[in-house]
């Protein structure tokens, strides 16, 4: 008796627990709108968790559960989503909006989760000295306000002096985000800068576009998001304002942005994160997910900017994931464990090609001082004959002396209105 119980213990030790599935809510917007950028995104995160599980049996041998959440784009519901899912295991959460990344920042640091918001949210999260678990990388608005006038720059021999830029912002925390940044670039660089707010939803233009018309601005960079975004470049073409002379940010150059301009919106420009075209993950995901029936949506949204960048952002997540279970030697991670192996994320440009992504984004490392990552961006354009996105620039870094006194001292404040004592990274 004693022989057999033994031989039962062992084959009970050898099975191991069943370990949980790696669950990563997703807080989507499918209806609203804004849903037009949400469920592409939406798709492209979900599709790649589908495609672990499908081709890989997971990450590490645990498989993963997207647990998606229906926010609207609403901040008052994202925050339910929220409180709806962090006891299933949530081991870091992507908000999708700059205003739910606001009010969840305090939440997630109280409980224990990573966050993530991938540039967008809270800028000034990128000091992970005082942010301890929250991410912005690769890159936030500060960088992106940066990298579009280094663009600028390099396309007038260096000099912006007596320049005229329009900012067309989205009047919410999103769109006013980088506004004192190129304040501080306006004042370095000698161009005016002229801030139009719209309001939410974006549907009604005209008066900015009138006062457009009026100041004839050199450029206009729009920080739009949803049907702002299409409204903004139809009345571009009504004006006729150059394309070429029209710049979003990484959060208005998607491809129903300019679709209903028809022909009018070829050669806009825009800021882009992630590359744009044929990537090998993309053919494995139509075989593991879509063609299996599995896919989140329809299949319809493959390729494009936003779910190419939503399958970036489940890329991130997962390979953080696998770096915490190495640096813990354990596969059924925590939110903490989590948290770890976001702080020493290292994606090389080797890495991304073994996942089929070869330049889908910049490499780079995660440190405990730096969750932004460096920051850079592509400038692409629109092409309305071929009705696709053209990469017109390689990566354009940020003006690091710009952008880091800032964040510095929106940090400090945040810490000493929470009473956070910063950590020591250099200990």
């Amino acid at each position: 008796m004693k022989k057999l119980a033994t031989l039962a213990l062992a084959g009970l030790m050898a099975a191991g627990p069943a370990m949980a599935d790696l669950v990563f809510p997703s807080l989507s917007y499918r209806t609203g709108p804004y849903a037009a950028g949400g469920i592409p995104f939406a798709d492209g995160y979900a599709d790649y968790f589908t495609l672990l599980n499908q081709r890989d049996g997971g990450i590490g041998g645990v498989m993963t559960n997207v647990i998606e959440c229906e926010t609207a784009y609403n901040t008052e519901r994202g925050v339910e989503c929220y409180e709806s899912t962090r006891g299933e295991g949530a081991l870091v959460y992507q908000p999708l909006s700059t205003g739910i990344t606001y009010q969840l920042i305090p939440r997630v640091t109280a409980d224990g989760i990573p966050l993530h918001s991938m540039g967008y949210g809270r800028t000034s999260a990128a000091n992970g000295e005082v942010f301890e678990w929250v991410f912005n990388y690769p890159g936030n608005y500060w960088d992106s306000a940066s990298v579009i006038t280094n663009y600028l720059l390099s396309i007038n021999d260096g000099s912006l002096e007596g320049k005229k830029i329009v900012l067309l912002y989205h009047n919410s925390a999103y769109g006013r985000e980088p506004i004192r940044t190129l304040e501080v670039l306006s004042e370095q660089y000698g161009f005016e800068l002229v801030q139009l707010a719209v309001d939410h939803p974006g549907q009604e233009q005209g008066n900015q576009w009138l006062t457009i018309r009026r100041e004839r601005p050199d450029y206009v960079v729009m920080w739009g998001w949803g049907v702002m975004n299409q409204v903004a470049v139809q009345e571009a073409a009504n004006i006729r304002f150059p394309m070429d002379h029209f710049i979003g940010n990484w959060w208005s150059g998607a491809e129903h942005d300019v679709t209903p301009a028809g022909a009018a919106a070829d050669g806009y420009l825009s800021l882009n994160m992630n590359g744009v075209g044929d990537l090998p993950v993309l053919d494995q995901i139509q075989e593991h997910v879509i063609d299996a029936g599995l896919a989140a949506g329809d299949g319809s949204n493959l390729g494009s900017v936003l779910y190419i960048r939503g399958m970036y952002a489940a890329m991130l997540a997962a390979e953080a994931a696998a770096t915490a279970q190495e640096i813990h030697g354990v596969a059924d991670i925590t939110p903490a464990m989590m948290r770890d192996g976001m702080e020493a994320l290292n994606i090389t440009e080797e890495r991304m090609e073994e996942l089929g992504m070869a330049g889908v984004g910049p490499a780079f490392a995660v440190s405990c001082s730096n969750h932004g990552g460096p920051g850079m961006g592509r400038i692409q354009q629109w092409n309305a004959a071929d009705q696709r996105w053209v990469t017109v620039t390689d990566f354009i870094a940020p003006d690091d002396s710009v952008t880091q006194p800032l964040i510095d001292e929106d940090s400090a404040a945040f810490a000493a209105e929470n009473a956070i004592e910063p950590r020591n990274c250099d200990s």
